[in-house]
């Protein structure tokens, strides 16, 4: 067999199943580092600048702005930052350095006169990198970062700033855990925090290996064998290689991390980075305070494309373009229902949308879009939402038909209009083959007097009726010249388009056996009936 089976984790008495994440980690975003060195142009220092902005309006306390060693754009940047004055005095910012002497220095150089600084320190652990690569031994290797550490200490010890150090043994969840441990601590004594300080041991899933329950595991099994856990920050750093780079960070959290470092919207090497705004939101919907300011999804995307140059696909969790929106005729239906029944200010409880769009600056307007798998819950949604008009329930087939009709022939998804303009010529105002024009109404002692002038396709001519009200008169009229039928349900409410107030009304009739909806709108509740039942009359004269 040419591939072998990720070994477990021997820690049975593990706890992380059985916790719950409680509260937000410390966020850093490494964007500007790890994210943008994956990128086929990688950024200037306009995009570098523009993304960082939008970082410390998202709220990030701590920034990896990149590696200022590695080329003039990357030190050009860090100093431009510095120089500008555009790093905020509660936000520190991460630069990320090999342990090799010159790069170390070349760092403390281009961070002089930040006021607070992580310095982040690698080597490779893994058992594949000592053997393939380095041809190392464990102790060479942690001799490797032990140097770094001195260096770092060597290079800042007149640094104005705060400074801060991160460790990470790149390639962690392919070493030996026992190795790990080893070398963590050791950089930790030789680093020998202060009494309120503490360093940050980031645990990279480098290459993701292996299940997000392996990495819950290898994380709580260093909790444990970390020697001064009071004065470490446990952080992660999870790529996208399995798919699975959420679900091991969130597990990794239950396990007893601190800290995550990931990418907005997930970008990174090969499949990329564990993505943080998807991770907090999820624990936003979980009730969650994620300490991230997430109110504006489209901005941050406008942001993040512009800077990378690559498009957000239109399933992505949250923020992708159709992640609000149902086809389906069942999802419509519930959604509708759902949204019907939700208050403003209590407990979100509406079917298939795990957050309301609105908390990340969505509208509603996109929730419900009509295509061939579409049915009437999602015709009539939009029918009220965008156009006021609350369709019966039990006519809701009927238009659901209509519009399916033109959905499948054309393909494709619907516009809002197009909706409508179905709806008006099938059921609203039907004035063919009959039309009543010029109508005077007369009250007296309970009696409703109806006149007006009917016109057909033969002519025109005045009709009269009398009855009980004004709908028993029209009937009349209106029986004496297409036959008799049943009047079988009606509605009405006020419907408000833009500044006038107006009125819509429904009518179902039964004649010969069939039942017809028309719908009318008019000035006021009175006129917008006649002309439903006046539709219902010419539908069913049409057939």
């Amino acid at each position: 067999m040419k591939y072998t089976k990720f070994k477990k984790v021997n820690l049975p008495d593990r706890t992380w199943p059985d916790r719950e994440i409680e509260k937000a980690p410390v966020w850093c975003s490494v964007d500007l580092r790890d994210g943008n060195q994956a990128l086929i142009n990688p950024m200037d220092i306009e995009k570098k600048v523009r993304f960082f902005n939008l970082l410390v309006q998202m709220g990030f306390k701590e920034i990896e702005i990149g590696f200022p060693s590695a080329s003039d754009t990357e030190y050009a940047f860090c100093r431009y930052l510095i120089e500008e004055g555009l790093i905020p005095d509660d936000v520190t910012i991460s630069i990320l350095t090999q342990a090799r002497e010159h790069l170390i220095a070349k760092s403390a150089e281009a961070l002089e006169g930040a006021k607070n600084v992580i310095v982040h320190l690698y080597n490779s652990t893994s058992t594949m990198q000592r053997e393939v690569v380095f041809q190392k031994s464990q102790e060479e290797i942690i001799e490797i970062a032990l140097q770094g550490v001195a260096w770092v200490k060597q290079y800042f010890a007149d640094f104005e700033g705060s400074v801060r150090l991160e460790y990470s043994p790149e390639s962690f969840t392919q070493t030996e855990l026992d190795f790990a441990a080893r070398i963590c601590n050791a950089v930790v004594d030789a680093w020998d925090p202060k009494a309120d300080e503490k360093v940050i041991i980031n645990l990279p899933s480098t290459v993701e290996s292996a299940t997000p329950n392996v990495y819950a595991d290898q994380i709580e099994w260093m909790c444990r064998y970390l020697a001064r856990r009071e004065q470490i920050l446990v952080s992660l750093h999870a790529h996208n290689d399995r798919g699975t780079a959420v679900a091991a960070t969130e597990l990794a959290l239950m396990a007893g991390a601190d800290r995550v470092e990931g990418t907005l919207l997930g970008n990174g090497e090969r499949t990329g980075n564990v993505d943080i705004i998807t991770l907090a939101l999820n624990m936003y919907t979980q009730g969650v305070d994620p300490r991230l300011d997430l109110s504006d999804v489209d901005k941050i995307i406008e942001v993040v494309e512009y800077c990378n140059e690559i498009k957000t696909h239109p399933r992505h969790p949250y923020v992708g373009s159709l992640v609000y929106t149902a086809f389906s005729g069942s999802h419509q239906d519930a959604i509708k229902k759902g949204m019907e029944k939700q208050k403003e200010g209590e407990r979100w409880y509406v079917p298939y949308l795990p957050i309301d769009p609105k908390d990340v600056g969505r509208s509603y307007e996109s929730i419900i879009r009509v295509n061939s798998q579409s049915g009437k819950g999602g015709v009539s949604y939009i029918l009220e939402s965008a156009y006021g008009f609350k369709i019966p329930k039990a006519m809701q087939p009927y238009v659901g038909r209509a519009v399916q009709k033109v959905s499948d022939a054309k393909g494709g998804v619907l516009s809002e209009q197009e909706i409508f303009t179905i709806f008006a010529e099938s059921f609203l105002n039907i004035a063919k083959p009959y039309a009543l024009d010029s109508v005077k109404i007369e009250i007296e002692n309970h009696q409703a007097h109806l006149e007006g002038l009917l016109k057909t396709k033969n002519g025109e001519e005045t009709v009269s009726a009398t009855g009980g009200g004004v709908i028993e008169a029209l009937s009349r009229i209106l029986k004496n010249k297409t036959g008799n039928f049943e009047i079988v349900s009606y509605h009405e409410h006020a419907l408000s388009r833009g500044s006038d107030a107006r009125a819509a009304a429904y009518f179902a009739i039964r004649k010969e056996g069939k039942t017809y909806w028309g719908a009318g709108e008019a000035e006021n509740i009175t006129y917008a009936s006649i002309n439903a039942l006046l539709s219902a009359c010419n539908i069913a004269q049409q057939g």
